[in-house]
């Protein structure tokens, strides 16, 4: 790799990179806190409470 495709893939990364990491981010935090979101959540947050009585069925 030549030192002119490294200055390019870096600037690349530099500018165009960060904002795509950055889009991504705010994606996955506005996925994770959408409306239809919470009984999901609220039902993985349970997992270990489920069979609190008696074991699991097989």
């Amino acid at each position: 790799m030549g030192h002119e495709t490294y200055n390019a893939l870096r600037h690349f990364a530099d500018s165009w990179g960060l904002l795509a990491m950055f889009v991504f981010f705010v994606g996955v935090i506005v996925w994770a806190f959408r409306p239809g979101s919470r009984k999901t959540h609220s039902d993985v947050a349970n997992i270990p409470f489920r069979h609190e009585d008696k074991p699991a069925q097989d």
